[in-house]
């Protein structure tokens, strides 16, 4: 068999690293879902923040019905709150991680051209 320099390196540079760069991308995309627990605050969205919650105790009062309830209520808002903070965080940063990645995907493809051309240009700025 006859061995190819350029043809190795073809195959390499767009058959190959194409998948690893494509796999170590969707990984960093996971990865930072999770980080930011996404999925798991969505599931929680509604509980109360840091599962604090009051009884309404044995019996029937109206004004610790009312304060149970409104200090149950602002425990929920309160989770609800952070929680949107971390998920819009979570999505900004995957985001980000998305279009970066897809611009580096885009420019490996395109990066021999890159190369040639800026040597070219380098050679133009010298002579």
């Amino acid at each position: 068999m006859r061995y190819s320099v350029l043809g190795e390196y073809i195959k390499w540079h767009y058959y190959e690293m194409p998948k690893e760069i494509r796999r170590g991308w969707f990984n960093y995309l996971k990865f930072y879902l999770n980080y930011f627990s996404v999925p798991i605050l969505l599931k929680t969205f509604f509980t109360p923040w840091r599962r604090y919650s009051w009884s309404y105790g044995r019996g029937f009062s109206f004004s610790r019905y009312f304060e149970v309830f409104i200090s149950n209520m602002s425990t929920r808002i309160i989770g609800m709150i952070v929680r949107t903070f971390l998920i819009i965080t979570g999505i900004i940063v995957d985001l980000f991680v998305l279009v970066f990645g897809a611009g580096f995907y885009l420019v490996w493809f395109f990066l021999p051209v890159i190369i040639i051309i800026l040597f070219v240009m380098g050679f133009n700025y010298l002579f």
